[in-house]
């Protein structure tokens, strides 16, 4: 059976936090979905680049979900932050212990939702004192249960690698990593 992720994009998100993640779990055969916040499939990134999500939040259905990410990126953090229907999404999502995961910025949504209390947790540098409840880290990317929170731009291929990971076991990591000429560390 095939793992279903989906990914929240909002004008303003960070192109690669997003695509990479995207990217990647497609190569590793994984269903991710880009969904749009909006009424239109239309979103501009946080550097100017006009894509076409899959879906939008309002016709999807997401009960067959095994994941939910949120990528970082200003203003694209504060959107997906304020359009309730993805917060109301998360907070059941997150009750029933489905897998969460947010980089850059966007671990600040999931803290703002209590998500992070008392787990350990990371974000962009200067987002990291809107970690409330949570035990700050500096790695690149922090698992907890059932949250994975990361950094930023430059920790996306590891953000990706591991929620690849975290679905689909190791050996399908060495695989991606391999075939992108990624080296882990």
């Amino acid at each position: 059976m095939n793992k279903k992720v989906y990914i929240f994009l909002a004008d303003g998100f960070e192109d690669i936090e997003g695509l990479t993640v995207v990217d990647l779990m497609r190569r590793a055969d994984i269903d991710i979905k880009t969904v749009s916040i909006k009424k239109l499939k239309e979103i501009t990134t946080s550097h100017g680049i006009t894509m076409l999500t899959d879906l939008t939040f309002a016709e999807t259905d997401f009960t067959d979900a095994d994941m939910l990410v949120l990528p970082g990126g200003m203003p694209g953090t504060k959107y997906l932050n304020e359009y309730q229907p993805l917060r109301d999404l998360l907070a059941d999502f997150y009750k029933k212990g489905g897998k969460v995961a947010a980089i850059c910025a966007a671990p600040t949504v999931l803290a703002s939702l209590g998500f992070l209390e008392k787990r350990k947790a990371t974000a962009y540098p200067s987002c990291m004192e809107g970690l409330a409840g949570a035990e700050r880290s500096l790695e690149s990317v922090v698992v907890d249960g059932n949250v994975t929170t990361s950094r930023g731009l430059g920790t996306a291929v590891d953000f990706a690698l591991s929620l690849i990971g975290q679905l689909l076991g190791e050996k399908k990591v060495d695989e991606i990593a391999e075939s992108v000429v990624y080296s882990r560390k």
